[in-house]
């Protein structure tokens, strides 16, 4: 019962900001560990940037400078700005969410999250 999606993907030139948007529906308790993973085809699934409940954030350090996820308690929105993207950016990027808090930063295991969007694919263009 509990619905993840997500939009706002694309095709765009290097240099280029693309900005990710999910919603998360269903959940009785949201407080809950949100992230977003890229996946490329032949490589495994990575998570990009995670937050938590209390709003803490955490990246793949190669992103920070970069990448921001946020999100909007209120309406259950999650979103990624990724600025400034590059060719290796290139991916189908998900939304993920767990109730589980005991870890929400990008080293938790993607296997570990619960729910799942079907992914929206970001093209990247040199």
């Amino acid at each position: 019962q509990v619905q993840v999606a997500e939009s706002g993907g694309g095709s765009v030139q290097a240099g280029g900001s693309l900005k990710l948007s999910c919603v998360v529906s269903g959940y009785k308790d949201r407080r809950d560990c949100l992230g977003w993973f890229r996946h490329s085809p032949g490589l495994e699934r990575e998570a990009v940037a995670t937050i938590s409940s209390d709003g803490s954030t955490s990246y793949k350090w190669s992103l920070r400078d970069r990448f921001i996820i946020s999100k909007d308690n209120a309406k259950n929105f999650l979103y990624l700005q990724m600025n400034s993207l590059k060719s290796e950016d290139t991916a189908m990027f998900y939304c993920a969410a767990d109730p589980r808090q005991e870890d929400c930063t990008a080293s938790r295991k993607f296997n570990t999250y619960d729910y799942w969007g079907q992914g929206t694919q970001v093209t990247v263009s040199s």
